[in-house]
This record gives C-alpha cells, structure tokens and sequence, in this order.
C-alpha cells in the first residue's frame, strides 16, 4: 500500500497557475498508475487526470485539457500536477490517488481560484 501526501495548494486569481505535488511513501510507487482527483465545495469527488507507469501516457479530464499537466518523478517518488489558465469552476480540494476513483487518496491540499 502507498501512503499520499499532497501539497502545493493554495488561493490563485482567475489565470494563474499553481503547481501540485504528491509525495508517495510504503509501496513501489513506479509500479502504479496515479491519479488525480478533486471535489468541488458541496460536490462529489470527480477524477481530474491520470498518468501510467512509465509516465508516457497521460489523460486528461476535457474541462483541464490544454490547461494541466501530469507529471511523475519515479525517482524522487512524486506525482505532480501543473496547473495553468485556472478557473473559478477549478476551486477545491485536489488529491492524489492510486485510483480514478480516489480510493487510497491523501489528506488533499485546497485550491481556491478566485478574484
């Protein structure tokens, strides 16, 4: 099992960019596909993007396309998420996960994009 620890949250104005990382401990993390999912404020949890062994393949929620990026570290141990042009509809709570459905995530980091 991998333990998640994201960080790199925080509050952006509407265009602006932020970078998040997930730091992966306890399991053989290149030998795991990881995700990222987020959960708007009185929403359910919605699976953002996904990045495979090997970090040559990615996908992309339509509505980040173009905007975010996935990125993995396997070396260093850490997933991270590059995200550009933010948006209102973008604010919540970001997590990793080793599932598109955010089972095994961590404790989350907030994005709040707001002018």
């Amino acid at each position: 099992q991998v333990q998640l620890v994201e960080s790199g949250g925080g509050w952006v104005q509407p265009g602006g960019s932020l970078r998040l990382s997930c730091a992966a401990s306890g399991s053989t993390f290149s030998a795991f596909a990881m995700n990222w999912v987020r959960q708007a404020p009185g929403k359910g949890l919605e699976w953002v993007s996904t990045i495979y062994r090997g970090g040559g393949v990615t996908s992309y929620k339509d509505s980040v396309k173009g905007r975010f990026t996935v990125s993995r570290d396997d070396a260093k141990n850490i997933l991270y998420l590059q995200m550009n042009s933010l948006k209102p509809e973008d604010t919540g709570v970001y997590y990793c996960a080793t599932d598109m459905s955010g089972r095994g995530r961590g404790q989350g980091t907030q994005v709040t994009v707001s002018s």
